[in-house]
């Protein structure tokens, strides 16, 4: 009898355990998502407005530093089949609220340092 059971209890287990994948985790996004045609619309000396119409607010500021803003975009993946986890990101420094310099993940336009004209 607790041979029976305890083969029960094994197959149960072993049953059970080929159902993990079954189980629908969904993908989390937070952050600025952020396209590489909307980064390739930054122009040195845009003003901070320009800029907020370009890409959106973004998601974090410094609160000691007014002119450095943070576009972070983080993909957690809920299951492995559809990709791993990634982060990307886009630091922009101002200089009397005009863009100075920007640096991150995204590739800079060739006309990045071509200022528009007002």
């Amino acid at each position: 009898m607790k041979y029976k059971s305890l083969l029960i209890i094994l197959c149960t287990s072993l049953f059970l355990s080929g159902c993990v994948d079954w189980i629908y985790r969904i993908d989390v996004p937070q952050g600025n998502f952020l396209q590489q045609k909307d980064v390739d619309q930054l122009r040195i000396e845009m003003t901070k407005e320009q800029v907020i119409y370009v890409l959106g607010r973004p998601v974090v500021q410094d609160s000691f530093d007014h002119d450095t803003w943070y576009y972070v975009y983080e993909m957690k993946r809920g299951m492995r089949k559809r990709g791993e986890d990634f982060r990307k990101e886009l630091i922009i420094e101002f200089k009397e609220d005009r863009v100075a310099s920007v640096t991150g993940d995204f590739e800079l336009s060739e006309d990045f340092n071509t200022p528009l004209d007002e």
